[in-house]
Parts: structure tokens; sequence; C-alpha cells
């Protein structure tokens, strides 16, 4: 009996009906763009207007990840708590998960994906019966809106700080780009850039113009639309006047001697296949959402041309962002590196709606706390002009904080969804060659 029970079972995996749920429905697509449809999460004493400090920590430690606790009951921060809302994605985008549901199966190995055209691939909700439900929501973070098809960070100021002392180490004045080269849902070209022979995915370009030793370095990704295969980066020092290759290795790196390495990027910057996934729970935890027009903002910064204001630091060695966080909805993943690396594990929290990754923790070598990487998100209604309407929640700041090092570094945005500022011929290594 238990030998044909095996069969059975070893024919179910065969075929992948053990480990996947059932084919998602139009219910299921709604529970996962309008998650507070209704009605929003609660927490015993967490309401609007609440400021969770080292005082009261200890009573919302369940609605607070591991690291944030740490960091709130020593002192280093408070987190004042703003109301929880929608952020209704694109309307494209949605459409396209429509249209192509049921459609995306995952392959017999990971990073392998079949029948995926365009929108969220996996609109079920995640089970722990599913062994490659970590995989599904990596999936879903990759092809998700993020940028949408193509926007810039125009400009983005990363500050180095010496987090016990506050002193400020360095400034760095850069623009960042993003295009998708495939399953594009909204601006032409669409379905995807051509011609496109190399078969890319996504493509990031990185100009930095501050401070005067480094300005005219240049950092390309390129990400294939195959996902087994790595990524190519390179990267052009202007004192140099060459184009370098990166090895794989160089993407956990220090960056220009940031906090960040060029694969903590957005929250996790790589192939999905170099990373081994496992999903661990859905919880409600405090997540960094907020609308920027409302905030208190930075009076040290530079004001734009346009009066855009960026979103101002403070706590321990302003390391930490003066916003607004909502009790939400999130996916709590877990991933080990497959290659030989200094992380141990990184354990990353993924807004349900959105699908960013807006909170990760990064462990050493021991499995000791390394790393605590925040991304703030604003409602594209609360920002520039250009962002009003396009559904696409707008990154807006960040703190990556070396908990061991007592070190940190601090980005300011300016996110802009333009499709002009990313023409397709910035994304190739000839641009890189062009000068200044």
């Amino acid at each position: 009996m238990k030998t044909k029970f095996s069969a059975v079972l070893m024919a179910l995996l065969a075929v992948g009906a053990v480990g996947s749920a059932s084919a998602a429905t139009e219910a299921d697509l709604e529970r996962s763009f309008f998650p507070y449809k209704n009605g929003v999460p609660t927490f015993p004493g967490l309401t609007e207007g609440t400021v969770v400090s080292s005082k009261n920590v200890d009573q919302f430690k369940d609605a607070i990840d591991p690291a944030l606790f740490v960091m709130i009951k020593r002192g280093w921060l408070e987190v004042p708590v703003g109301k929880t809302t929608s952020f209704d994605m694109n309307k494209a985008y949605v459409e396209a998960s429509r249209a192509n549901m049921n459609k995306t199966k995952l392959g017999a190995k990971p990073g392998e994906i079949e029948g995926f055209v365009a929108g969220r691939p996996f609109l079920e909700e995640p089970s722990a019966a599913d062994p490659r439900a970590g995989e599904k929501i990596m999936w879903n973070y990759k092809y998700g809106v993020n940028w949408g098809d193509n926007a810039a960070i125009y400009p983005f100021y990363w500050k180095y700080r010496n987090m016990a002392t506050g002193q400020l180490e360095k400034t760095l004045k850069l623009n960042l780009h993003f295009l998708n080269f495939t399953h594009r849902i909204q601006d032409e070209p669409k379905p995807e850039v051509t011609p496109n022979p190399s078969k890319l995915f996504r493509g990031i370009y990185m100009n930095i113009m501050e401070p005067q030793d480094l300005k005219g370095t240049q950092l390309l990704i390129q990400r294939y639309e195959d996902d087994t295969k790595a990524d190519d980066a390179y990267l052009y020092l202007g004192f140099q006047r060459r184009v370098r290759r990166l090895a794989t290795g160089q993407v956990t790196d220090s960056f220009l001697g940031a906090d960040l390495m060029i694969q903590d990027f957005e929250g996790y910057n790589d192939r999905l296949s170099a990373y081994k996934w496992k999903y661990v729970a859905t919880k409600n935890v405090l997540m960094p959402y907020y609308y920027h027009n409302q905030l208190k903002l930075a009076e040290d910064m530079p004001v734009e041309k346009d009066g855009y204001k960026y979103v101002d630091f403070g706590g321990e060695g302003k390391c930490f962002q003066n916003v607004t966080w909502q009790l939400r909805k999130v996916y709590v993943v877990e991933g080990s590196p497959v290659d030989p690396s200094p992380i141990s594990k990184r354990v990353i929290y993924i807004d349900a709606q959105a699908n960013n990754i807006n909170r990760s923790l990064i462990y050493d070598k021991k499995g000791e706390l390394w790393k605590t990487y925040t991304i703030g998100k604003s409602h594209p209604d609360s920002h520039l002009p250009i962002n009003k309407g396009s559904g696409i929640p707008i990154d807006d700041s960040f703190s990556m904080v070396d908990v061991q090092a007592k070190h940190c570094t601090t980005g300011q945005f300016k996110g802009q969804v333009d499709v002009k500022l990313n023409p397709p011929r910035m994304f190739q290594v000839q641009f890189m060659r062009g000068g200044d």
C-alpha cells in the first residue's frame, strides 16, 4: 500500500499537482490587487497617530519585524503610524494579469518559468503546503509593477554616515534609470523593445554626477529573459575612461564604499535562481508606505527648480527616514544564496498589494544580523505631477543600516515615471563610452 501511495505521489509531483494551488479565479485577482477592499488590518492599540518608541514597542512586537523591533527598542528611531490605505496598482498591469490568468507555470528547476506573457504571474494566496510558494512570490516581485515599463530617479542622493557620531562622510548625486525590454504593458513600444538580440528583460543604468572624483562613473546592469543566465554588469570609471565588466561575485561587494552591494538594489537585485526561496508566513506588519506631499520634508537639501523637496532623515546618526508607516499585509520570504556569498540569508518583507520589497534583513555568514534595509514608498498621487494617476507606488527613500559597523547609507529620491528619460540606447555598453 505504501509503495502504491509513493507511486501516486511521484506521479502527482511529475505533473506539478502537489504544492500548487488550484487555478486562479477572479476572486483571487481581487484579493491580490485589492486586499483592503473589505477592511484594513488592525492591531490592538496601533492606530493612526500612534508613535511607536522604545517606551511602548513591546506591546507592538507582533506587528513589527524583528530587526526594526530591536532598533526601536534601542532608541535608534521612532515610528509614527499612518492610516492604512490602498495603493491601487496600474490599471494596465491589473488588466494584463486578468488577461493572462493561469497561463504561467513554474518550470522543473528554479529560474525556469513557462507561459508568462505580462502582469502578475501567480495570483493565488501562497500556501505553506506548496514547497515552491517562495519562488512564486519572487516571480511576482520580478515581474511586478515596480517602476512600470520605464522610469528614472532623477536625481538621486546617497549619503554615507557614521551612525555613532552622525558624521556625514560623503554625498553622491546620481541619476538612475530603468527600462523593461519585454513584457511591457503601457508605454510604446509594446510588448517589447526591438531589436533585442541579446534577449534582455531589464536594464538598469546609473550615472554619477557628484562628487568630482567620481563624476562620470557609470554602472550598467543587463538582466536576461532567461533567469538561469547570470546578469551582465559593467562599470565605467571616469578617471580610467574604460568599461570594465564586473565578475559575478562583485555584485556582493560594497558598491563605491556604500553599505549597499549591487545585489541589494531595490531590495533584491539579481536573477531569482541565485537564491533558494522559502515562503515563511503571511503577516500584518508596519511598512514604510506614505504620502510624500503630506510629510514634513528635508530643509537641508537642495530644492529642485519645480519646488520638489526630499524626504527628511533623523534618528540615530540621521540614518532613518522621517516618514509614516502603515500596518499592511506582507509576505515573508527567506532566501539563501546558491553560490558562496558573504550573506547566509535574506529575510524579506514583500508588500502583498504592491509586490515590492520594503524591509529586508540581511544576515552574515555566521547567521547574525548584519544589515537592515528600508525602502520607503510614496503614493503616486501625492508626489510629482507626472506620477499622479500612474498606479505605480514610488520608491522615495532608503536606509541601509549596518548594525554591526554602526554605519549607514541613506537615499533620497526624485522618482519620475517618464518614458522620455529612458531611451533604449542608454542601456547598452556603447552608451557608457559616449562620455559625460
